[in-house]
């Protein structure tokens, strides 16, 4: 990565920790719903975003990929939208080459798979990323896609995050295989593993990937190792399984706290810049949520987009919802 991408990769981490911890704090207020944090793996959802193409690639997220939403164009307002229950910030705007989030586990992936074959037989040179987690990974979707992406040669990345966790289920439980990346082989597939929480290593892995898929070579099957440092979501107490001392020990390898450190040890950062650079994005936070908050959802949008045409019992709900709602004191 260049000088200039590395600052960049850095002022996205940042931002997507800043967010995280407006939105928790928000979360607690009741005034944003439940949602999952990027914190401790803010080097592999961005490290990989910022190796595609803005505005020609891509992104098929799950829901722990903010940073990598932010880099290629998703309003932050938007994102608070979606989290504060209003479904109109889950549309992605027309020029943003981003899916809405996916919260059902590997629902995604054989979408993505669809969507770089669509790309593909356009003949377009778009590559697709898809993000998921090692608990995704025990699905039927995640085989079924990668069964198909191998079959069909499509340039899909699939980009697993080993979090070290699904929800509380560590990765022991998860699978006998010695990575998540071996399994590759078994579908005709690439299969790499990086440190997730090293942003330079991460960018050059999802590179590689993304000159083969453009290359016609293949999909690849990414196993970045990380750590989530808190909670699955908001909804989530990790104390009750997290060994004790264990989030200390791991918060030492922070990603962010190690791209700061290499950035000041090069002469590219320093403390001052530092300190503007985290009160620019808290005002951006802040002023997203406000924004958001000021765009209340209406009450109708739970009926909004159920089915092309509404059948007669969601017609009849939905007259119910307006009868009911013309009786209560504004």
């Amino acid at each position: 990565m260049t000088t200039e991408q590395l600052v960049d990769a850095y002022t996205w981490m940042t931002l997507s920790r800043v967010v995280d911890e407006r939105a928790f704090t928000l979360q607690r207020q009741g005034r944003l719903g439940t949602f999952s944090p990027t914190k401790g793996q803010e080097a592999s959802v961005v490290g990989s975003a910022m190796a595609l193409t803005v505005g020609q690639d891509w992104i098929v997220p799950q829901y722990r990929e903010l940073g990598a939403c932010l880099v290629h164009g998703l309003p932050l307002d938007l994102w608070f939208m979606y989290w504060m229950g209003n479904m109109s910030g889950g549309r992605i705007p027309d020029d943003v080459r981003i899916l809405p989030v996916q919260i059902s586990l590997a629902a995604q992936l054989p979408h993505a798979v669809g969507l770089a074959w669509a790309r593909r037989l356009q003949n377009l040179d778009d590559v697709v990323i898809a993000y998921f987690g090692d608990g995704a990974s025990s699905e039927g979707d995640f085989h079924e896609a990668l069964n198909f992406a191998g079959v069909l040669r499509v340039p899909v990345i699939f980009f697993l995050q080993n979090n070290g966790w699904a929800i509380s289920t560590p990765r022991s439980a998860q699978t006998a295989a010695t990575s998540f990346a071996c399994r590759a082989q078994g579908y005709g597939v690439a299969g790499a593993t990086v440190d997730g929480n090293d942003v330079v290593a991460v960018y050059e892995v999802t590179k590689e990937a993304v000159a083969r898929a453009r290359a016609d070579e293949g999909s690849t099957l990414i196993e970045s190792i990380t750590y989530r440092l808190g909670p699955h979501n908001t909804a989530d107490d990790h104390t009750r399984y997290v060994a004790e001392g264990e989030m200390e020990t791991m918060a030492e390898f922070d990603p962010i706290v190690r791209l700061r450190t290499h950035l000041i040890s090069q002469g590219l950062w320093d403390e001052h810049r530092d300190t503007e650079l985290l009160a620019g994005h808290a005002r951006r936070a802040q002023q997203a949520a406000v924004t958001a908050e000021a765009r209340r959802p209406h009450y109708s949008q739970v009926f909004d987009h159920v089915f092309a045409r509404p059948t007669p019992r969601l017609a009849r709900q939905a007259a119910e919802a307006e009868r009911r709602h013309g009786q209560e004191p504004s």
